[in-house]
């Protein structure tokens, strides 16, 4: 569920609440920590994107791969979450804690928000932050349940990419998707079908997801889609095109983890440019 600061807050008063920091930035990987450190939510942990959301980089899976998930479930533990915890997750920009809150869902967390904002709109509505981190670790998670619907690998989208009604959903910028400019992959164009839905198209002027009404209108070309399967680079910025997608209502959405990177890792597999 997406929640604003102000709902964020009142779940944090009433309630036994651990918020996962995913504060990241793709150019300088110890800004996030470096940011968390200077100051964070009350009863905030970090979670770093390459340490923490994903998992070894190898020949294919990706940028960034899944990570083991008796790793993540054991990193949870360790910074006070178990299955009964209510986790609300926030970063700067929605990406990072989209990431983040689709592991959640993926593993079937049961009490999971996604806060509509950072830590800036958390100070501007006035409350407090932190250097310390109380948190006390748990002994273990618990039985996590992996929900497979939710997420796609490279032979799934090989497989059912031309399929009636499956929607494939590059969530790159154009210039990216048409292939004119690639400046982190060695191969630059896209995965043969799929349509181009720029991920930052859904935030607003305050770099806030949009509201339900307004991300269905953005999504409305998909709305006869049987499914729909969303990647970008490596994973990370498809995340919250997928949470937009639930927010207007779409329920059968796929995360390609691997993403474009992973796809131009098998040689054999075509690209397209425009």
């Amino acid at each position: 569920m997406i929640i604003s600061v102000e709902e964020a807050y009142k779940l944090y008063t009433e309630e036994d609440v651990i918020f996962a920091d995913c504060r990241f930035n793709l150019q300088d990987s110890q800004w996030g920590m470096e940011q968390y450190q200077h100051r964070h939510i009350p009863n905030a942990v970090y979670f770093d994107l390459e340490k923490d959301l994903s998992g070894e980089v190898k020949s294919t899976g990706g940028r960034h791969p899944l990570p083991s998930l008796d790793t993540f479930t054991a990193r949870l533990a360790e910074r006070g979450i178990n299955r009964d915890t209510t986790v609300v997750v926030y970063c700067q920009n929605r990406a990072f804690s989209s990431r983040m809150y689709w592991l959640l869902k993926f593993i079937g967390h049961p009490n999971v928000y996604l806060m509509n904002g950072g830590i800036q709109d958390w100070m501007e509505t006035g409350y407090s932050v932190t250097k310390s981190n109380p948190i006390q670790s748990k002994s273990q998670y618990g039985d996590y349940q992996i929900q497979e619907h939710l997420v796609a690998d490279m032979p799934y989208v090989k497989q059912h990419k031309e399929e009636e009604r499956v929607v494939l959903i590059d969530s790159r910028s154009y210039e990216r998707y048409l292939g004119k400019h690639e400046p982190i992959d060695h191969k630059a164009g896209h995965i043969p079908g799929a349509v181009n839905s720029d991920w930052t198209k859904i935030l607003d002027e305050n770099q806030l997801l949009k509201a339900k009404d307004n991300l269905k209108e953005y999504f409305m070309n998909y709305q006869d889609a049987n499914e729909i399967i969303v990647y970008c680079g490596s994973g990370v910025t498809a995340a919250p095109n997928v949470v937009a997608l639930w927010r207007a209502g779409f329920r059968n959405v796929r995360l390609y983890v691997g993403s474009f990177s992973d796809w131009i890792s098998y040689e054999e597999n075509e690209i397209e440019t425009l």
